[in-house]
């Protein structure tokens, strides 16, 4: 078996055989990771029978029988399907609103043609024998001036654990969020960005990393707020701390609560009236998947600690064979319990959404989309044909991450997407933008290509797999349309080329961070330069805050914990920063939000009130500005490249999140954000 074929193979599956790195040095995959990655695509070519097969099953399709199960298509555009044909074949259409109508499927350049359909939605395509969903979408998004036209519109950034109020048994939750919406909204913001709510795990709290979900189908239940549920509250006062959560211990006491709240539900008249009926609804409308993720849910306390399901007996690995049958039986109010859990998580998210709206806002909660789950969790388990076991999902070796970056968690598998009608990517979508106002995609990058590293591999170690984008972006404007949401992409890092503009076209708005908006001649990127579809922020989650950034505790805080990178000097890193805080601030003389001798390092809340207004005055339909940039915060929430050394996703408010905005500092510089941006 030559190299060239393995090549030609792995080219054929969408593998980047060749990619260039940061600085533009081109590089080649090995052949040992191409057939890592080919394997986990079902693949497999590690002989010459082998690759043989997987060409075999990569052969284009030549005839209608050999239509995937569902094709996507743009309303008023005709669609070339990927099979041949030079005769027009007659076929029916049946829209999703129950009109059935007959059409013509015309050859052009060799290829059949569907004619254009002007409704969008999920209608269905009868050919032959032959019957596939034809998904018509919008040609773009639900956007920001879809909302409000001529947008220039406001809102805050939360880590939702960090948000606090009476009775959240020490992690913050989305009553929190429900509180800090009323007050923002009566100031005249119209958003608020969370971190991640996808369900974790309950038996393992120690995994308390956001953006390494369980599964994105799910919520997680420690951000569950019963009092919006039932009408009462719910929960114990927060333990000690040192302004840090400790998640095995708070969580044991909202568990604690939350299973006390099921057993007298469940005992008590609630469970006859509409709060039962509702709940019954609820699991009857999320059908299997609920199910699933319940019996996981049960099933990982009894195998504790033993984390990973890889490594259970044969027949727990299986969760639709007779074990987990048996197992789902007898554990009944267990797996009730968890599927109780979904049901107040689901219902607390509508509710805080709601206050969000009575509030003013006109998106209210923008929800965010981790880029995949963890090989160990529910997803994987209950759905195993779905993922790309066996790679993780990463980043290569670039400026910012010199060593690369794993993030540990696997994608979907493209080929078994398109396999199963895209069903696997549509849940999660429509998990994402139940009872929401906006998503934001995060590592958007991920609907063109990810970067897979073979497990046990080094992030460097790894290939480019394409996805197809084109479907992916049509499906997510159809989603979008349906659910009246925006959607934001997170565009930062090695993108590809022209994935901005797709994005731009598709209607999702992409995001621009100050510390990124830079400018050979002036240092930094001048506010009318910001573009007018993007989003506008100051600052995200993994990035320094002003305060941090302008003192140079990044600096001291990677260097600290070895992420600055092998054989960088931390003093030539605090020296470039020295010769960056006056071009930051010139630019900030220039557009008139700051003004006097450059503060010095230890100067911090003159910047952040810069900041905070430059953030304002650009041309975005929205400006995000994070709490912690508000409070004028040193500390960033999450530090990439650390798990445990660094308190990531541990840090609670000074105060509670109705108070929040009350603080004389906050309160003044939202009163320079409504000065730029005034609700019209």
């Amino acid at each position: 078996m030559s190299d060239e074929v393995l090549r030609d193979l792995a080219r054929r599956a969408g593998i980047a055989v060749e990619w260039q790195d940061y600085a533009g040095r081109p590089k080649v995959v090995t052949g040992e990771v191409l057939k890592r990655v080919l394997a986990a695509l079902g693949l497999p070519a590690d002989t010459s029978r082998e690759l043989s097969s997987s060409r075999r099953l990569l052969t284009k399709r030549s005839s209608l029988a050999d239509l995937p199960p569902l094709v996507t298509a743009v309303a008023g555009r005709p669609t070339r399907l990927d099979v041949g044909g030079n005769e027009a074949q007659a076929a029916e259409l049946l829209l999703e609103r129950g009109e059935t109508r007959s059409v013509s499927l015309l050859p052009a350049r060799g290829r059949l043609r569907i004619p254009a359909v002007a409704e969008i939605g999920y209608h269905r395509l009868r050919v032959e024998d032959r019957e596939i969903v034809l998904a018509v979408s919008p040609a773009r998004c639900r956007s920001i001036e879809d909302v409000v036209p001529d947008a220039r519109l406001w809102g805050l950034s939360a880590q939702l654990y960090g948000l606090s109020h009476p009775g959240d048994a020490g992690i913050g939750d989305l009553a929190g969020a429900a509180d800090l919406a009323r007050v923002a909204g009566s100031k005249g913001a119209d958003a608020i960005a969370l971190s991640p709510m996808h369900a974790l795990y309950a038996a393992d709290p120690a995994r308390f990393g956001p953006y390494a979900p369980s599964s994105r189908l799910f919520l997680n239940p420690l951000y569950a707020a019963p009092g919006l549920v039932f009408g009462q509250g719910v929960g114990d006062e927060a333990p000690p701390s040192n302004g840090l959560i400790d998640w095995p211990q708070a969580s044991a006491a909202k568990y604690a609560s939350l299973r006390q709240l099921f057993e007298s539900f469940v005992d008590g008249t609630d469970w006859d009236g509409p709060l039962g009926a509702d709940f019954a609804r609820y699991r009857a409308d999320q059908g299997s998947l609920l199910f699933e993720h319940a019996c996981f849910e049960a099933l990982q306390a009894t195998r504790m600690p033993q984390r990973d399901w890889r490594a259970w007996p044969s027949d727990l690995r299986d969760p639709r064979g007779s074990a987990i049958a048996f197992f789902a039986a007898s554990q009944h109010d267990d797996v009730l319990f968890h599927q109780f859990l979904q049901w107040i998580s689901d219902r607390s998210v509508a509710a805080a959404q709601g206050a969000a709206r009575q509030a003013g806002m006109r998106i209210g909660l923008i929800g965010d989309l981790a880029v995949g789950t963890d090989p160990n969790g529910s997803h994987a388990w209950s759905r195993q044909s779905d993922v790309l076991l066996g790679l993780t999902i990463g980043a290569p070796p670039d400026l910012l991450n010199p060593q690369g970056q794993d993030w540990g968690l696997t994608g979907f598998s493209p080929r078994a997407m398109e396999d199963n009608g895209y069903a696997p990517f549509l849940a999660t979508l429509r998990a994402a933008m139940r009872n929401v106002g906006g998503i934001r995609v995060d590592h958007a990058m991920g609907l063109a290509r990810l970067w897979l590293i073979p497990e046990g591999g080094s992030p460097a170690e790894g290939a480019y797999l394409n996805y197809p984008v084109a479907d992916l972006l049509r499906l997510l404007a159809l989603e979008s349309v349906r659910h009246n949401v925006v959607v934001i992409g997170e565009d930062l890092g090695t993108v590809p080329e022209g994935f901005h503009d797709m994005l731009e076209q598709s209607g999702i708005h992409g995001m621009r961070v100050l510390w990124f908006e830079r400018d050979s001649q002036t240092g930094f990127v001048p506010s009318r330069g910001w573009g007018s579809t993007d989003v506008a922020m100051t600052s995200t989650h993994d990035l320094p805050t002003v305060a941090g950034w302008w003192k140079g505790n990044d600096i001291d805080v990677r260097h600290q914990f070895g992420r600055l990178g092998d054989g960088v000097d931390p003093d030539t890193v605090r020296q470039e920063r020295e010769q960056d805080r006056p071009r930051l601030w010139n630019a900030f003389v220039r557009e008139q939000v700051g003004e006097g001798a450059v503060p010095g390092p230890e100067e911090t809340d003159r910047v952040v009130d810069a900041a905070v207004r430059f953030i304002a005055k650009t041309e975005v339909p929205l400006s995000l500005i994070p709490l912690e940039d508000l409070l004028g915060q040193v500390e960033q929430p999450n530090l990439p490249g650390t798990v445990t050394e660094h308190p990531n996703w541990r840090r609670r408010l000074p105060v509670p999140a109705d108070a929040v905005l009350l603080d004389e500092a906050v309160a003044r510089r939202i009163e320079f954000v409504v000065a730029e941006r005034p609700r019209q």
